[in-house]
């Protein structure tokens, strides 16, 4: 992706304003949120990013300053529905108005059910699944004021099968994550609210060498990659990137009659038999 070209008025996203959650990131690279943000405010829209810890979203600021984009930020713990909402008016104070809502704030704990403590099974559905439920309870309203809006959450292949490594929470709240879109898709189709569902299968972001190593390999970065890239029929990983021009698709009038429907993004991973 290239950040060196500056939005510019006929920007697939010209006029809009963005709100994305988890548009920062744990470390250097192209996480989802980060990736989101940055192409967002290349194709001219006004991003107004969220993370629960305001210093992971300052190398996305200077992203986007880089590009000619124009980004604001707010840090909101998205579990919390007054923070929400205070979070939610900050942007509608700033920008006035929310044209699209990324919900991009998750992730994963091993363990079935017999593993899992029922704290981690809380706190997985709270994080992955109530936060979206409260990001779109407290900009749904503004969408019908407007009388038009497009969201776009982020789910997970794990969502939609085994992908190599039991974690009965994450796997069920981003199940969930597809289905609360289907259903808002259909409620809010005739007020021109737009619905739909990014599902990434196992790409490299920074949350590889950050978390993931560390649980599942002792912290051999490169034996994950390898063991995930195994999975995948493609013969490179994805990264954020993949994710964020999917979600610009859906986010874009491009996608003016699609609703209520996923795209898969994981190198064909979740077409395999195996």
């Amino acid at each position: 992706m290239n950040t060196s070209n500056a939005p510019h008025a006929a920007g697939r996203l010209a006029g809009k304003i963005a709100l994305i959650t988890g548009a920062g990131s744990v470390g250097p690279g192209w996480g989802n949120g980060r990736a989101m943000a940055v192409r967002f405010a290349q194709e001219g829209a006004k991003v107004f990013g969220v993370d629960s810890q305001a210093q992971r979203m300052q190398e996305t600021a200077q992203l986007i300053q880089e590009a000619g984009g124009i980004f604001a930020s707010a840090s909101c713990d998205v579990t919390d529905s007054a923070a929400v909402a205070r979070m939610v008016a900050q942007c509608i104070a700033q920008f006035g108005r929310i044209d699209v809502l990324v919900n991009n704030v998750g992730g994963s704990a091993k363990g079935g059910p017999v593993e899992m403590s029922e704290e981690v099974w809380d706190e997985q559905v709270d994080h992955n699944l109530k936060s979206v439920f409260l990001t779109c309870k407290h900009v749904l309203p503004q969408m019908l004021v407007q009388g038009a809006g497009a969201i776009v959450n982020i789910s997970s292949t794990s969502g939609i099968r085994w992908t190599g490594s039991a974690q009965v929470a994450y796997a069920a709240t981003k199940a969930g994550v597809i289905q609360l879109s289907r259903v808002l898709a259909v409620q809010y189709a005739k007020q021109g609210i737009r619905v739909n569902t990014v599902v990434p299968g196992q790409l490299h972001t920074p949350m590889v060498e950050a978390r993931l190593a560390g649980q599942r390999v002792g912290g051999d970065v490169q034996a994950l990659l390898a063991q995930r890239q195994s999975r995948i029929p493609l013969p490179f990983m994805g990264d954020g990137r993949d994710t964020a021009n999917a979600a610009l698709f859906l986010a874009s009038d491009e996608a003016r009659f699609v609703t209520g429907t996923e795209i898969v993004v994981d190198g064909g991973m979740s077409a395999r038999c195996d």
